[in-house]
């Protein structure tokens, strides 16, 4: 009778420990379970990225940091310009046109902010581990903000003055800061383009009612 008892024993052990593995098993199964496909945007947006890290120089990536330091002179370069210019040469047209693009500029920049508070999209280098950033960025990547301001001054800029000397130069410089920014693995190609989009938009709203009149 004690045997008998010892193997029924034995078996509700065995069937107690099957149990307890069982459970946990789920439960692991379950954590390693395989994220959710990526939509093909994101994919694109991670194989640019990936693609421009692993074809960094040394040179290239002093020309980007550069880039991406100084775009501020130029945004307030521009407009402080042409309102001492203004101001000098006792100018009106230009005086206005210089609130026009600092105008621009400033409420891109608003707009901007605005719209990473409510995207909060995770930096490149936060959402994929193989995204490897020259320097670590803070704030959300949705849109890029050096790239919506510089696109809303060149694109001021360039109504206001609509010639061939200052529309080239300008957007060069606006699409070499862009560029910089997926360059250096703080932002991807879709923050990148919405930025344009943003920056050149509000330019053109404010075209009518800013911009000084010939």
């Amino acid at each position: 009778m004690e045997i008998d008892f010892c193997k029924r024993l034995l078996k509700i052990i065995i069937i107690t420990q099957l149990l307890i593995f069982a459970k946990g098993g789920n439960k692991l199964f379950a954590q390693t379970e395989l994220p959710h496909t990526d939509s093909k945007i994101q994919q694109f947006d991670d194989r640019v990225l990936i693609n421009l890290a692993a074809h960094r120089t040394p040179e290239q990536t002093g020309v980007m940091r550069f880039l991406s330091r100084n775009f501020m002179y130029g945004e307030a370069g521009i407009p402080a310009g042409l309102l001492v210019g203004g101001i000098i040469s006792n100018n009106r047209e230009m005086r206005e046109n210089a609130g026009y693009i600092a105008s621009s500029t400033a409420i891109t920049y608003g707009l901007t902010l605005l719209t990473k508070a409510l995207f909060k999209r995770p930096r490149p280098f936060v959402r994929n581990l193989k995204i490897i950033p020259v320097y670590i960025a803070n704030q959300s990547s949705f849109p890029s903000g050096h790239t919506s301001t510089t696109f809303a001054t060149a694109t001021a800029f360039s109504n206001a003055y609509p010639k061939w000397y200052v529309i080239g130069p300008s957007f060069l410089w606006a699409g070499a800061t862009a560029y910089s920014r997926m360059y250096l693995g703080v932002h991807y190609p879709t923050d990148v383009a919405a930025g344009a989009v943003l920056g050149t938009g509000t330019a053109f709203l404010l075209k009518g009612p800013l911009m000084g009149t010939k």
